[in-house]
C-alpha cells in the first residue's frame, strides 16, 4: 500500500510529539521531508524513508484547485 502526500497536507505520526499532539504539516518535500508541529509550531527534518514508516495517515489532503 502507497502513502501518498503532497506539500502542506496535514499528516497523523504514530508516535505522539512531546507537545501533546500527533497532526504535523509538511512544509517542504524532497529527498528529506520538513514536518511542522501543529501544536508547538517545531519543525523536524526526516528523511524520506523514515517519515514513510512514521507515518500513520493523511488526515487533512490539500485539494489541487490550480486547474483554471
Amino acid at each position: 500500500m502507497e502513502k501518498t502526500f503532497e506539500l502542506n497536507d496535514i499528516v497523523e505520526m504514530k508516535k505522539q510529539h512531546p507537545c501533546g499532539t500527533n497532526r504535523w504539516k509538511i512544509i517542504r518535500l524532497g529527498m528529506d521531508i520538513r514536518i511542522k508541529c501543529e501544536g508547538c509550531g517545531h519543525s523536524v527534518i526526516l528523511p524520506r524513508r523514515e517519515f514513510m514508516k512514521k507515518m500513520k495517515r493523511v488526515v487533512d489532503p490539500v485539494e489541487n484547485s490550480s486547474e483554471a
